[in-house]
């Protein structure tokens, strides 16, 4: 009588979820969706954002794809991504597992830690850009020659610079994620590597780092596809300098559209930048969508 009475609920709770769904299904349509086809299309047009829009063919992306300034904005986008990967997540798993922690100081770390991300980034990027200021900021301030260098006026000093702020402000959200992923770890593992002898450094590389697989799949589509959007923030503090060695893709879009008032050409650079994020965050999820699938449907 019980497996017979529970049927028709979960039934109905499933003729109700599309009907749940349609709000978010609409606001993602209208405000993913529709502006992704307009920014298409403005692709194959001449525009300077103020006047009359003139269709114009593949003049647009010509223009964009024999530019050889773009397999540089391309080089250096894909540098920033790749080293604020590699520098954000080994530290945000290590914070995060530390977070998981039942101790209270703990908590009261996490909420420290998460204080950059509420901040806003061109905020961030004048405050370092006056810390760092050769003459008038922190290492003069301080008489350090050391912190006295010209840290936004040479190539390399500057794109480590731009990789230390963007960790900065993005740790604390992905230690957040990995905290939750820790705390979801059953702790008869730990209790059972205990028995057998294993210490803490053991247990973190045999139970801890393969429970997180998925979340740092996770963590990572997050990062890299975000760092594609990284504009406010070099702006700001670089303005793709010096030269071009921190001018990524979306900052010459920017550039484009904006001050030089080539709306089409700028728009190819977005939907450029839209196929790129979709490829590796498809390819990201083909690490471990399949078993994250699976063993999703086995919880249902």
């Amino acid at each position: 009588m019980s497996s017979h009475t529970g049927h028709p609920p979960r039934r109905a709770s499933r003729s109700i979820l599309p009907w749940l769904a349609t709000p978010a299904l609409v606001v993602f349509v209208g405000f993913a969706v529709l502006p992704l086809v307009g920014v298409f299309a403005l692709s194959f047009t001449t525009w300077d954002g103020i006047g009359a829009i003139h269709p114009s063919g593949l003049t647009s992306w010509r223009a964009v794809l024999t530019d050889p300034g773009l397999p540089h904005a391309l080089w250096v986008t894909f540098l920033v991504m790749a080293v604020s990967w590699a520098v954000q997540t080994p530290l945000s798993i290590l914070l995060g597992t530390f977070m998981a922690g039942r101790q209270r100081y703990r908590a009261v770390l996490g909420v420290v830690y998460f204080i950059p991300l509420m901040l806003s980034s061109a905020a961030i990027a004048i405050a370092y850009k006056a810390l760092l200021d050769p003459n008038f900021g922190l290492g003069a301030g301080l008489k350090i020659q050391t912190l006295s260098q010209d840290w936004l006026g040479r190539p390399g000093l500057a794109f480590g610079v731009v990789i230390f702020i963007v960790s900065w402000q993005f740790v604390p959200f992905h230690s957040l994620i990995y905290q939750g992923g820790v705390q979801q770890i059953p702790k008869s593992l730990y209790e059972a590597a205990q028995l057998d002898g294993a210490g803490r450094i053991r247990q973190f590389f045999s139970i801890t780092l393969p429970q997180l697989k998925y979340t740092i799949i996770t963590s990572s589509t997050l990062m890299v596809v975000g760092s594609l959007t990284f504009f406010d923030l070099i702006f700001v503090l670089t303005e793709g300098g010096p030269g071009d060695a921190t001018r990524v893709l979306a900052l010459d879009m920017y550039k484009r559209g904006f001050q030089a008032s080539l709306m089409g050409p700028a728009s190819a650079i977005a939907v450029i930048l839209v196929l790129v994020g979709l490829t590796l965050a498809l390819l990201l999820r083909r690490l471990g969508g399949r078993d994250a699938g699976a063993s999703q449907l086995e919880g249902v």
